[in-house]
């Protein structure tokens, strides 16, 4: 099984970079991911990753929430992996390891978005057994 890093530190959360990118491609640095990360800590999110020859090849952002609807969850902000790298067990050791993580503080849920357009995404997240449970619906406000 992969081991599951929590990215603590300035240099492990920009290490997470070049594979957040894949993902946040809007991203322009490392130096953005961490301001980001940092900021969105305070309102308890995570980012852990597996590594694999030295450099974070697949990363999860997650947070604990509480909802009316679920009670306690954890709510999945992030999941990817290297595209070159897809199809080794990354994805899936992660959300095992945050789906343990939810066991082992009473949560009952683990919830996650995906846009519309990620159909290989899709597939994978049924693999894993989760099912579509609803729409979730966005407006950009200008």
């Amino acid at each position: 099984m992969s081991k599951v890093i929590l990215a603590e530190t300035d240099t492990q959360i920009m290490a997470c970079f070049a594979t957040m990118q894949e993902l946040r491609p809007h991203l322009k640095d490392a130096a953005e991911l961490l301001e980001r990360v940092r900021r969105q800590e305070q309102e308890g999110f995570r980012l852990a990753y597996i590594e694999e020859g030295g450099e974070a090849v697949a990363c999860i952002g997650f947070r604990r929430q509480e909802r009316l609807v679920h009670g306690p969850l954890i709510y999945v902000d992030d999941l990817v992996s290297r595209a070159a790298l897809r199809s080794r067990g990354h994805g899936a050791a992660l959300l095992d390891w945050v789906e343990a993580l939810a066991r082992s503080e009473g949560r009952k849920v683990v919830d996650l978005d995906s846009g519309t357009h990620r159909v290989d995404a899709h597939r994978f997240y049924f693999r894993q057994r989760y099912a579509i449970s609803s729409f979730h619906f966005l407006k950009n406000i200008k």
